[in-house]
């Protein structure tokens, strides 16, 4: 039986998609509130060359396990507790570490494929697509990866030329067709944060029924 509500968020790398995830649910109980990042379900990388984990393309659909995904989230979506995979950015395995997580009423799932999988969609209660400029994502991404995930300016240029550019445009932008609403600048946008908090509070109320 149903016991939470799942929100999936999409976009472009930077678009501004976990400052959305963070302001649609900012008044509601944290107790009731969970944030998934899609990242945690990159295939762990250990068996690979560490030289040659940094060429791997990490924004095609087959970089993240989606069998393991849709398993966890229906488990949440259940009531159930899952151990969510910790990945490690700087050497592209997953840590020892898990992330318990249950009892939450409100799922947020935020990735930039979070639209790509017919079967994760058809479990989303709302399915959110943030447009932003290439330019405003793509100085998102570098200050983060200079700052977080120990890359350097060149890395982050060949990366993006490389693979995050074109798998955007291939896998990512279409996805948008299955948004129940496309958002400009993410987050910034307070008018569609009041609109979607009203949402979710009348679904929390269809769940208590």
């Amino acid at each position: 039986m149903k016991q939470s509500i799942l929100i999936g968020i999409a976009g472009g790398t930077g678009s501004g998609k976990t400052s959305m995830a963070k302001n649609i649910v900012r008044d509601f109980n944290p107790d009731q509130v969970v944030i998934i990042e899609q990242d945690s379900y990159y295939f762990d990388l250990k068996d690979i060359p560490l030289d040659a984990r940094h060429h791997h393309n990490f924004d095609h659909p087959e970089a993240y396990d989606f069998e393991l995904m849709k398993q966890q989230i229906r488990n949440l979506i259940d009531g159930k507790t899952v151990e969510i995979p910790v990945y490690d950015y700087k050497t592209h395995t997953r840590s020892s570490e898990v992330h318990r997580v249950t009892g939450h009423k409100i799922i947020v799932l935020e990735g930039i494929m979070v639209l790509f999988d017919p079967e994760l969609r058809d479990l989303m209660d709302i399915k959110i697509y943030i447009q932003t400029a290439p330019d405003i994502r793509f100085i998102r991404r570098m200050t983060r990866d200079l700052k977080y995930r120990g890359r350097t300016v060149d890395s982050v240029i060949n990366q993006y030329l490389d693979t995050v550019r074109p798998m955007h445009e291939q896998f990512i932008e279409p996805t948008k067709q299955y948004a129940d609403i496309i958002i400009p600048e993410g987050g910034h946008n307070s008018v569609v944060v009041d609109l979607f908090k009203t949402k979710v509070t009348s679904l929390l109320k269809q769940l208590a029924k």
